[in-house]
């Protein structure tokens, strides 16, 4: 999106239901998040994710360039989060971890799924991740 001219922000954090005007307008229905940098010099700059709720608190009222941006697309972080787990790793930690083994149907599957899970959060519980083989 180009560069425009400032316009009017006014931010008023009430918890979830923070309020969030640009230009006189409510827009605190269709936001998810919304970010607010400013580098030295240069105005505001206050990126908005739309959705309908937001959350924010404190106040910040003034000029601000702003900028709609879309959710990253999670995938590429996915597959190179993916491409550096060991299959083997994946497996013998699978197989090692009792408390996710129930003999119920795809157990196994079930079990590596639980474990990209908790190491996907960096919960890599002595195990780090390898370059795949």
């Amino acid at each position: 999106m180009p560069e425009s001219e400032p316009l009017p922000v006014r931010i008023v954090g009430r918890g979830p239901a923070a309020v969030i005007e640009i230009g006189g307008h409510d827009i605190s229905r269709d936001l998810a998040a919304y970010s607010l940098t400013q580098q030295a010099g240069e105005a505001p700059r206050m990126v908005i994710e739309l959705s309908p709720r937001a959350t924010a608190t404190g106040v910040f009222e003034g000029l601000a360039h702003v900028v709609i941006g879309d959710r990253p697309d999670p995938g590429p972080a996915a597959a190179a989060f993916l491409s550096v787990i060991s299959p083997a790793e994946l497996e013998k930690a699978a197989l090692a971890r009792h408390d996710l083994m129930d003999g119920q149907p795809h157990e196994l599957t079930r079990a590596m799924l639980a474990l990209l899970r908790e190491w996907a959060l960096g919960q890599w519980g002595g195990v780090e991740p390898e370059k795949g083989e």
